[in-house]
């Protein structure tokens, strides 16, 4: 199979691993003929994924036209907030049935579109041709070829096995389901509670704390994904709780470490300048804040995320906030 991933990040570089490793031909669009250089010459790409090798089948270009010409699957692995602007000049290179493969996590400032609706949007792509990646995938340990499993989402269920079995290994197990919505509103929620999972560890708050807040994080992603029509049971599942706890427990997780900084006591910007990494929490608690009171679905947690990080909220006077709302039944 031809397929093409546009992005070079640590995710697309180790989804690309996983596609090459699983039979295909795989071409990288990168935005820098040093990093493309690399993939094609070394079989590595050491600013991204350091140490990694790479199965010859992957190659890389900085020429989109390139990477996508005869693609049958064009997965899309670039910061959500770029998604619509990049499309804009991408779309028109796609070749016409090819399915494209969301990567991303987070919703859109300003439409509160999901990331697949946006590519349906703006690349005039039909809905039936998006396929939704999520789950407990941290890029360095799939890269490191440790197991872990994924949920490969798409209203076609053709489609999702096609791409269900391009992406099977030894150390990558993919399933499939029919519940996109469920599967993004996981993805991109699991972001804001892991950032305030960091901010709790900064503090220096104990695992009774991060246990409430993850299992209360996935009470607010649920209600929010059941007002929107999402499947309940998605979120008890990879896509749901396996991405929540992955994102928050393990030190590998952007968010998490981003939240670390602003529990230390640091500005949004010099949280920024450590971690020079794209946290799609910080932007998304904004979108998901505003998609939550469009419905009106009560989500605490976020609600305070979004003060620490554009409010300047203290996260100390945000937990006080959180224990002594009005009581009410789990």
């Amino acid at each position: 199979m031809r397929v093409a991933v546009i992005g070079s990040g640590a995710w697309g570089t180790a989804f690309a691993k996983v596609l090459g490793d699983a039979g295909s031909d795989v071409t990288i669009r990168a935005r820098r003929e040093a990093v493309a250089a690399e993939i094609r010459d070394q079989h590595g790409n050491e600013g991204s994924l350091p140490g990694v090798r790479l199965s010859k089948r992957v190659t890389a270009t900085t020429e989109l036209a390139e990477a996508v010409d005869g693609a049958e699957l064009i997965a899309i692995a670039v910061p959500s907030q770029t998604l619509r602007g990049n499309l804009a000049d991408w779309a028109g290179s796609f070749p016409p049935d090819a399915t494209v493969i969301s990567l991303m996590k987070g919703i859109e400032l300003g439409t509160l579109k999901r990331m697949s609706e946006v590519i349906v949007e703006t690349a005039g792509v039909a809905a039936e041709r998006v396929v939704v990646v999520s789950g407990p995938n941290l890029a360095p340990e799939i890269a490191a070829e440790q197991p872990t499993a994924t949920v490969v989402a798409c209203t076609d269920e053709d489609r999702a096995r096609q791409v269900q079995h391009a992406l099977a290994t030894p150390y990558f197990r993919p399933y499939t389901s029919d519940d996109v919505l469920g599967c993004e509103l996981g993805g991109a929620v699991k972001n804001v509670i892991a950032l305030a999972y960091g901010m709790a560890s900064a503090i220096g708050l104990g695992d009774n704390t991060k246990a409430s807040l993850i299992t209360r994080g996935l009470a607010e992603t649920s209600r929010l994904g059941v007002a929107l029509g999402a499947d309940p049971l998605t979120f008890a599942g990879l896509a749901g709780l396996g991405d929540l706890v992955a994102s928050c427990s393990s030190r590998l997780s952007r968010n998490r470490t981003f939240g670390e900084h602003l529990g230390r006591g640091e500005s949004l910007e010099q949280a920024q300048a450590a971690t020079r990494q794209t946290a799609e929490g910080v932007k998304s608690c904004l979108s998901i804040r505003d998609l939550a009171r469009l419905h009106g679905v009560e989500m605490p947690i976020v609600e305070q995320v979004e003060k620490v990080c554009h409010e300047g909220a203290d996260p100390r006077v945000a937990v006080k906030l959180l224990m002594t709302r009005e009581m009410k039944p789990e």
